[in-house]
């Protein structure tokens, strides 16, 4: 249970720090952070947690990053999808938080909240094939920043801040063409809000991040297996 509640607190941090920062900070031009910014928000709430309850639960906070440990040999079947319950709860949570605290400014207007989208929804218009595409490479590098730093010849002490800014630089990547998920707990937590397209489009970002996920669990233990 208490590996449980990390992750859930870590995973609403993510998407109240990640998400906050689009739907409340992004909103205003003069602030001036713009993608980058939330860029580096997603990055640090990834970092922070990483530090704070990464010596609890490993700091998952993102169904995929359990998936893509259990295929590389790091993480426990009979776990997997206690995390996952804990993830995306904790997601929803934070979209709560969040939500309460957007709203508590009149003529608030929802709009896409920070979800992710293809086609008509992607920030860029970028196609389904596009946004498929984007999500599972993504996925796949951050799977092998994770496994790599997370590794037991790895330099300790660092891996929280590679994570972190691993992720930083996936969404300066990706999001002009998904908003960037890597994260179906992530995704899963706005498109509720949203509803509608959001709902339809999210299947893409549950396969697509589990399939990435996957395929650098297996090739990462194929080409640095863990001693026994």
């Amino acid at each position: 249970m208490k590996k449980l509640l990390a992750e859930f607190i870590g995973t609403s941090w993510l998407v109240l720090g990640g998400c906050g920062s689009a739907v409340l900070a992004a909103a205003y031009p003069e602030l001036g952070i713009g993608f980058v910014g939330v860029s580096i928000a997603f990055g640090l709430t990834v970092l922070t947690m990483a530090y704070a309850i990464g010596h609890i639960s490993g700091c998952h906070l993102n169904p995929a990053v359990s998936v893509g440990l259990y295929f590389g040999g790091r993480f426990d079947k009979k776990d997997l999808l206690p995390y996952i319950i804990a993830q995306v709860l904790g997601a929803i949570t934070g979209a709560f938080v969040l939500y309460f605290i957007a709203t508590g400014k009149s003529g608030f207007e929802l709009g896409g909240f920070a979800a992710n989208g293809y086609g008509e929804h992607s920030p860029g218009g970028y196609s389904l094939g596009a946004a498929l595409v984007t999500e599972i490479v993504m996925t796949f590098m951050f799977l092998i920043i994770i496994l790599g730093t997370t590794h037991s010849k790895a330099a300790p002490g660092f891996a929280g801040m590679a994570i972190g800014l691993g992720l930083t630089l996936i969404h300066l990547i990706s999001i002009p063409v998904t908003n960037t998920s890597v994260n179906p707990a992530r995704s899963t937590s706005q498109a509720l809000f949203v509803g509608d397209w959001a709902i339809g489009q999210l299947w893409l970002f549950w396969l697509a991040p589990i399939v990435g996920a996957v395929l650098a669990g297996l090739v990462y233990k194929w080409m640095s297996p863990e001693k026994e």
